[in-house]
C-alpha cells in the first residue's frame, strides 16, 4: 500500500517537474519517465558503489564540507557516511560541518587555498568558483561513475549547467517554498485562513493584538528572505524573480515594485517577530512549534519536522494572491524548483578521482535515505529501494495539487552571482524595515539596471 502510494506520488511529482522545467533552458531535460520504473529500474546501485582501484587498495582521508545542521541533514549524510564504509572502508571522511553563512566560509577556504576535497556547492559557488578555478567539471567521472544513468530524467536540470558541463552530483530534486501554518491558532483567534494579501493584512493585524507572531523566519539565513519576496512577486509575475536575474526585468518594474510595496506593508504591521533577521533556523522553528507563532515559512522538507511537531495541527496553504481573481489564477504557481547544485569535488585535492567518485556515492546514498526514510520522493537520482516510512498527510495534499502546478519561479542558486547577493542584501534590510525605494534600488543596481 504504502509503495503503491509513493508511486502515486511520483507520478504526480514527475508530471510537475517535467512542466516546472520544460521552460528552462537545460536541452538535456528529457520527458518525465513512469515514476515506478525510475524508482525501479535502471539505478545501477554497483554504477557508483563500485570502488576503484585505488580506493581497494590505498588508506585514503577526505575532507569533506556538508550539511550537517538538523535532522533532514544530519540522518541521510550519516546514512551515507556508513554506506560508504560498506563499499570503501579504507576511505576515510573528515567533516567539516556546512556554515550558514551563504558560502563565505567556502569562498575564504578558496581564497587562502584551504578548500576540502569534497563540499556542497549551489549555483552561486559553481559559478564563481568555475572563474576561480577552484572546481572540478565532472562530466567524465559522471560517464565513468553512472551517475548520469541514475539521475530522474525529470531533475536533470540540478547536474547539468547552463554551460553544458557538470560541476556537482546534486541529490536533490526539484524543491519548493510552503506557507506552513497552525491551524489550532487560526481558529482560536477567528482568522481566515487568507487567500488576498488583505486577509494576510487582517490576518497579521489579528495575531499581533493577540501576542502572537503572525509569521516565524529564520531571516539571518538570507534565502528565505529572497523567498518570502519571491512568494509576493510571483503572485504579480508567473516567472517571480527568475525573469530579474536573466536580467528579462528589473525591480523597479511596477510588479516588482509592488510586490515590495506589500511585503513592507505587512512588515510594518507586524508580520515578524522582533529581531527575526538575527534568527536561525532553530530559533524561528521553535517558535513555530511552541504555538507562538501563526506561520513559517520553509521549503516541503519541513514537513517532516513540522508534522513531529505539532501533529494534525501543521498544515501549509497556497499563497495569498493580490486579491481574488490572482489568488484563483495564480494559486498552483508555486516558488521553487532547482538548480545544479550538490557535492564538488576540489580540482586541486590529491586524490581527484577518488574524491569524485565518493562525492557521487554520497549523493547517490543521501537521496536513497531521503526517498525511504524522510517521507520525500524529491530527489535527483532514482531509488532502487523500497520506501520504509509512509508520507505524511501534508506530502500527500501536495500531491494532490502538484499534477496541476504551471510551473515555479525561484531558482534556489540562481545564475547571477552579483544579482543574488544584491537581493539577499535587499530582501534581508526589507524585512528589517528599510524603504522600497532603497530595496528597489540595490535590486536594480545589482542588475546593472
Amino acid at each position: 500500500m504504502i509503495k503503491k502510494s509513493a508511486t502515486v506520488l511520483l507520478i504526480a511529482l514527475l508530471a510537475f517537474t517535467a512542466a516546472a522545467c520544460g521552460s528552462g533552458s537545460n536541452k538535456e531535460e528529457g520527458n518525465a519517465a513512469s515514476p515506478a520504473a525510475s524508482a525501479t529500474t535502471g539505478a545501477t546501485e554497483s554504477a557508483s558503489a563500485s570502488p576503484s582501484a585505488s580506493a581497494a587498495d590505498e588508506k585514503v582521508k577526505l575532507r569533506i564540507y556538508a550539511q550537517y545542521a538538523d535532522e533532514d541533514t544530519k540522518l541521510p549524510y550519516d546514512y551515507a557516511v556508513a554506506e560508504l564504509k560498506k563499499e570503501m572502508p579504507n576511505v576515510e571522511l573528515e567533516l567539516d560541518i556546512q556554515a550558514q553563512d551563504d558560502g563565505q566560509k567556502l569562498k575564504t577556504y578558496a581564497a587562502t587555498g584551504n578548500l576540502p576535497d569534497i563540499y556542497q556547492a549551489g549555483l552561486d559557488i559553481i559559478n564563481t568558483f568555475k572563474q576561480s578555478g577552484n572546481i572540478q567539471e565532472l562530466d567524465a567521472y559522471a560517464d565513468q561513475f553512472g551517475f548520469k544513468d541514475a539521475m530522474q530524467p525529470s531533475a536533470m536540470n540540478t547536474l547539468v549547467t547552463d554551460d553544458g558541463h557538470i560541476y556537482a552530483f546534486p541529490y536533490a530534486g526539484n524543491e519548493m517554498v510552503l506557507l506552513y501554518y497552525n491551524k489550532e491558532l487560526f481558529e482560536k483567534y477567528g482568522v481566515k485562513v487568507p487567500t488576498t494579501f488583505d486577509e494576510w493584512k487582517t490576518a497579521v493585524e489579528t495575531f499581533k493584538k493577540n501576542g502572537i507572531i503572525p509569521l516565524s523566519m529564520f531571516a539571518k539565513e538570507k534565502w528565505p528572505d529572497v523567498a518570502l519576496y519571491d512568494v509576493f512577486a510571483s503572485r504579480l509575475d508567473p516567472e517571480g524573480i527568475k525573469k530579474l536575474d536573466k536580467g528579462e526585468a528589473k525591480a523597479s518594474d511596477p510588479a516588482y515594485r509592488t510586490a515590495a510595496e506589500k511585503l513592507s506593508e505587512l512588515v510594518k504591521a507586524g508580520l515578524l517577530a522582533k529581531g527575526a533577521t538575527n534568527m536561525n533556523y532553530d530559533q524561528a522553528a521553535a517558535l513555530f512549534y511552541e504555538g507562538k507563532a501563526a506561520m513559517f515559512l520553509n521549503g516541503q522538507w519541513e514537513i517532516e519536522a513540522s508534522t513531529k511537531a505539532l501533529g494534525d495541527k501543521a498544515a501549509w496553504m497556497p499563497y495569498p494572491g493580490i486579491d481574488a481573481a490572482g489568488y484563483e489564477s495564480a494559486k498552483l504557481i508555486f516558488s521553487g524548483g532547482g538548480g545544479p547544485g550538490g557535492y564538488a569535488v576540489n580540482p586541486k585535492s590529491e586524490h581527484v578521482e577518488l574524491a569524485a567518485q565518493v562525492a557521487a556515492f554520497m549523493s547517490r546514498k543521501y537521496a536513497e535515505f531521503k526517498y525511504t526514510q524522510r517521507g520525500t520522493p524529491i530527489v535527483a537520482t532514482k531509488v532502487d529501494k523500497a520506501i520504509e516510512k509512509p508520507y505524511p498527510p501534508m506530502m500527500e495534499e501536495l500531491a494532490k495539487v502538484i499534477p496541476n502546478m504551471k510551473s515555479t519561479s525561484f531558482a534556489w542558486g540562481l545564475s547571477n552571482p552579483k544579482f543574488k547577493a544584491g537581493i539577499e542584501d535587499a530582501s534581508q534590510a526589507l524585512l528589517a524595515g528599510s524603504s522600497v525605494d532603497q530595496f528597489v534600488k540595490e535590486v536594480d543596481k545589482s542588475i546593472g539596471k
